[in-house]
């Protein structure tokens, strides 16, 4: 099966360590983006995973492009645009101290592009599954027209679609609310991925008492959640939530549920002592996810795939979550030494 995968992949400029911005004179140079995390996670699984995306033509998008063909990602739906490549500052948080993000994104390529400039009969030759998230329609107006487009033009032509919903409120500034435009593409999704504050904030559902600032989840309002969702959404198969209880910013207790409509599946929880690095956590667990859904005939496995794999994530430093498939099932399997 062929996956296509469209977003934002960024230069990652992040401090060394634990170390503060510039403490040291140096920045770690890596790429990374929620989509193109996706990609790499499923090619490391063995699967066929391109990357489409907008980027300028120079020497760093030449690089970017060198690196995701470096872990089999197929570069070549990518579009040349106008414009610069995003770049995101990251400071690693240690104990009470969070992590920091810095984003410098403005007039990107991916921000400038616009419905028209991706030919969609190229860029779907061949897919089966098509992975969007909320993070590409918040960028700007334009590349939140360009994402409506896609996922219409993948349900056009009979193509699976999920969607992480990942709510950035920082990214939200051209004047549309996230609800506005995320209840719009979910319209076209198959598969939903989400936490409890992408559900309030992207769709506006809640249920009451799940409160998204405490650090403490109740699994059961969880399922309540997910089934409001479906309800809104009838051509939706299923939601995967998942639920991070934050302890510290090394410390967090890490599980996740399903809900097809008919079962409600709930994963095992992984009590992560020692973060590495967290970002990219809920990239590889959709990457996961996808690869569970499409290699187990039950939907628990799949489940259990994907919050294992993404627990793994948390020990690897960059974007990219660098496992494969028996690293992922020898800890599915209890195997976490």
């Amino acid at each position: 099966m062929k996956f296509l995968t469209f977003g934002e992949i960024m230069l990652r400029l992040k401090a060394p360590g634990q170390e503060c911005f510039f403490q040291s004179p140096m920045l770690e140079a890596t790429f990374g983006g929620g989509e193109a995390n996706v990609a790499v996670s499923l090619a490391n699984y063995g699967e066929d995973a391109a990357f489409l995306t907008v980027l300028p033509d120079n020497a760093i998008a030449d690089a970017c492009k060198a690196e995701l063909r470096r872990f089999d990602v197929d570069t070549k739906r990518i579009v040349t645009g106008e414009g610069r490549m995003g770049i995101y500052y990251l400071e690693g948080g240690a104990n009470q101290r969070p992590s920091k993000v810095v984003y410098d994104r403005a007039w990107s390529a991916i921000a400038l592009a616009k419905p028209g400039d991706i030919d969609w009969d190229k860029a779907f030759e061949g897919v089966a599954w098509f992975h969007i998230t909320g993070i590409t329609p918040a960028i700007s107006e334009s590349a939140m027209e360009l994402s409506v487009e896609s996922v219409k033009e993948a349900k056009k032509r009979g193509i699976t679609v999920s969607c992480d919903l990942n709510y950035r409120k920082n990214l939200w500034k051209y004047g549309k609310k996230a609800s506005e435009v995320m209840r719009e593409i979910a319209k076209y999704v198959d598969v939903a991925i989400a936490n409890e504050e992408d559900v309030q904030k992207s769709l506006e559902i809640t249920v009451d008492d799940v409160n998204v600032e405490s650090g403490e989840l109740d699994r059961a309002k969880y399922k309540a959640l997910g089934d409001k969702v479906l309800a809104a959404y009838p051509d939706m198969k299923m939601i995967a939530i998942t639920l991070r209880e934050s302890h510290s910013a090394d410390w967090n207790g890490w599980a996740a549920c399903l809900n097809d409509g008919k079962d409600f599946y709930v994963s095992k929880k992984y009590e992560i002592r020692d973060i590495v690095d967290r970002v990219g956590g809920g990239d590889s667990f959709a990457g996961g996810l996808l690869y569970g859904l499409n290699h187990y005939e039950d939907k628990q496995s799949a489940l259990e795939f994907a919050v294992a794999a993404s627990c793994l994530k948390h020990s690897v430093i960059g974007d990219f979550n660098r496992v494969n498939v028996s690293d992922v099932t020898k800890l599915m399997g209890g195997d976490g030494t």
